[in-house]
């Protein structure tokens, strides 16, 4: 297997890939559980109680948006948290561009991620285990997403394939992660599914750590003024960054729902039964947050051979056609989900439709996000890439916010009004992109 994907690539990517898998094995682990847990544990009303700051956060949530039951309170905390997630990566690139390094910041953010997990096992420290981990978060990804683009020269072909290849780690950590601790947290006992997030993240680390000899040295933190070509580098990426801002929020907002509504749509209004010659199990709800990733991994080295066999053709294309058709894709996925509300009228769908969902879900994540990581990397000045990396994050960090805000009308509204509802969001980013193409063209490829 090695051979077969790093083949042609630089050493240090299979370090990072490592690392970067392990990490969103806990991620995606606590991910799967988080708003199950919620609400069918935490929320009642007198564990609620027990978690320290989560009434008065609740209070202050209704104080903006009136009276919240369990759903649309675990929503807004799904997507406030989520959207920490993607916010603190400013902070974590800031840091290692001026002061730590890519290396220590890295090491630093798994720490932090380590403890959280593991906290998340005990109910009272539930918002401090979320905090913890949203701020290693923000000092692990943006700079280890950094550290793949430092492995290649700015103009060497191989990296968006290597960033797809990255990609492909960060799936096969997602995808064994609804299985072991999703499995392990809605059979044993939810908090055995968090701490196996927790000795993942600590898997990662190591791997990090022992692969370091690989990596390139990275720039060291910037003690000086940027000279005038890295001033206008800067000015030209964060250009870039800040038109493709809104349609990436706007991609995340309706993405991110696969964990929050989708999780109940699983839960609630699916038949999860598979037979085969007279054998019937059923599904658990946390393995469809496995169906995405497992698709990531089976579809990229077909799209990737593709790709490089139409750019040796002259034909493949743009980076912001590939942007525009990930965020149609995005929005076809909801509606094949308004499709299955449909024709269920209320009762119970087959898992199939959920498979289908995830087949075209999978294929526009494919045309975006990979895509928009190699774009930052090759945009970017040196001195300022994990800085910019995580501005960019923070796009997800509003997106996420619009996923629990739109996540609470879950509720409120049918189930196809609600999927048509998630679907003009894609719709609305591609048409952003599409029309961002031509003032751009000297910024953007």
């Amino acid at each position: 297997m090695k051979i077969q994907v790093f083949s042609g690539q630089a050493p240090g990517l299979a370090t990072l890939f490592g690392s970067e898998m392990w990490e969103r094995f806990s991620y995606y682990g606590m991910r799967a559980l988080l708003v199950l847990y919620m609400v069918d544990h935490l929320l009642e009303p007198a564990r609620m109680e027990r978690a320290l700051g989560l009434a008065a956060l609740k209070n202050a949530l209704e104080s903006v948006s009136g009276p919240l039951g369990p759903q649309p309170f675990a929503s807004q905390i799904y997507g406030l948290y989520t959207g920490l997630v993607y916010l603190t990566p400013i902070l974590g690139g800031f840091v290692a561009d001026r002061w730590l390094g890519r290396t220590r910041t890295i090491a630093l953010g798994a720490g932090l991620m380590v403890a959280g997990h593991f906290m998340m096992a005990y109910e009272p420290f539930f918002l401090i285990a979320l905090s913890l981990i949203a701020f290693g978060c923000g000092a692990f990804k943006p700079n280890i997403s950094t550290q793949v683009g430092e492995l290649y020269a700015r103009d060497d072909p191989r990296r968006d394939r290597a960033y797809s290849i990255f990609y492909v780690g960060i799936n096969i950590g997602a995808f064994l992660a609804p299985l072991v601790c999703g499995t392990l947290g809605e059979t044993v006992g939810w908090h055995y599914g968090f701490a196996s997030a927790g000795v993942g993240m600590a898997i990662g680390l190591a791997t990090y750590l022992s692969g370091l000899s690989r990596l390139p040295p990275a720039p060291p933190p910037l003690k000086v003024r940027p000279t005038p070509t890295e001033r206008r580098q800067f000015r030209r990426a964060f250009l870039g960054i800040l038109v493709l801002f809104l349609p990436s929020a706007l991609f995340w907002a309706a993405f991110e729902q696969q964990g929050n509504t989708i999780a109940l749509w699983a839960a609630q209004h699916t038949d999860r039964g598979v037979g085969l010659f007279g054998w019937r199990a059923e599904i658990p709800v946390t393995w469809f947050q496995a169906f995405n990733p497992l698709m990531i991994f089976l579809f990229t080295p077909p799209l990737v051979a593709f790709w490089g066999n139409l750019a040796r053709k002259g034909r493949e294309p743009s980076t912001m056609r590939k942007l525009s058709v990930g965020c149609l894709g995005v929005s076809l996925s909801y509606g094949v989900m308004a499709v299955a509300a449909w024709m269920s009228d209320g009762g119970k769908a087959s898992w199939l439709w959920l498979l289908a969902y995830f087949i075209v879900l999978t294929l526009s994540e494919l045309h975006f996000s990979p895509i928009t990581l190699s774009l930052v990397s090759h945009l970017a000045p040196a001195g300022s890439r994990s800085a910019l990396m995580g501005a960019w994050f923070s796009s997800m960090f509003l997106g996420n916010l619009l996923a629990g805000l739109i996540g609470s009308f879950w509720t409120s509204l049918s189930g196809a009004s609600f999927f048509l509802l998630v679907s003009s969001l894609g719709v609305g980013a591609a048409i952003i992109v599409e029309v961002a193409r031509f003032p751009l063209r000297g910024v953007l490829r």
